[in-house]
């Protein structure tokens, strides 16, 4: 196990509004990997809506506030492909103009990660305690896949689970048409994108949908309900760390 860290948990906003045990499951899982794990109380959301719109004053300010939060930390994580990618990415994108803020960006870069890719690539994590008997498939969010490499990480420890059986999407890589505000911009497309990964999470006999990020299980679950498709969808950080027993990501009222 590598020496103990000191962790700044980036909550992320979705987590915070709507699905808190994300948050805790994330610290449960950051505490078996060694880590002292702390809540910044000054953090924000990251700016990426604003960012994504192409507000740049607002996103800017924004990651100000982010950037002072969380320094003196050893690493930041998040729950979140979209949101790590971000502040790992997009941030020091952002103050390409401002030399100084630029520094402090890439700075906070170096520490940010996505919650899976953290405790498997640098911590070591390779199984956990957690059992869960269900066949279930896996969504890999377009921001955690193409900006940060998540990908096998996810599986690796999702193969230890006591019980769980992994039924993979032929199209696990296809965006799921959320996008943030993509989904508000070109609601048409959207809808067609998330019709055609619901249908083939049915296709795939699977009981559960999983992913690294809110934003796209909510899309996902929400679409599942309005179809009909009893197909219950759960952040893979819930899994991992055992945390199952609530009910799952919108749960339609069947």
């Amino acid at each position: 196990m590598p020496e103990p860290a000191r962790v700044a948990l980036l909550v992320t906003c979705l987590v915070d509004l709507f699905r808190p045990s994300v948050g805790f499951a994330a610290v449960a899982l950051l505490e078996r990997a060694g880590c002292t794990v702390e809540v910044p109380r000054a953090q924000t959301g990251c700016g990426q809506p604003a960012y994504n719109s192409g507000d740049k004053a607002d996103a800017k300010a924004i990651a100000r506030q982010v950037i002072a939060a969380f320094v003196g930390y050893d690493y930041v994580v998040a729950p979140s492909g979209s949101c790590a990618g971000m502040l790992k990415v997009h941030y020091p994108e952002l103050f390409a103009d401002e030399p100084d803020m630029r520094v402090r960006a890439e700075e906070l870069a170096s520490r940010t990660w996505e919650l899976v890719s953290f405790i498997v690539d640098r911590r070591g994590m390779t199984e956990v305690a957690a059992r869960w008997p269900k066949c279930a498939t896996y969504h890999d969010g377009c921001s955690g896949l193409r900006e940060l490499g998540v990908r096998e990480q996810p599986r690796r420890l999702l193969a230890s689970v006591a019980g769980l059986r992994l039924a993979e999407l032929p199209g696990a890589e296809v965006c799921c048409g959320f996008g943030g505000t993509f989904c508000v911009k070109y609601p048409e497309i959207s809808d067609k994108m998330v019709a055609d990964k619901a249908a083939e999470i049915a296709a795939s006999g699977a009981q559960a949908v999983l992913a690294g990020d809110l934003g796209c299980l909510l899309n996902i679950a929400g679409k599942l309900a309005r179809l009909g498709i009893r197909v219950e969808a759960r952040h893979v950080a819930e899994v991992l760390a055992g945390m199952t027993d609530q009910p799952a990501i919108g749960a339609p009222r069947w």
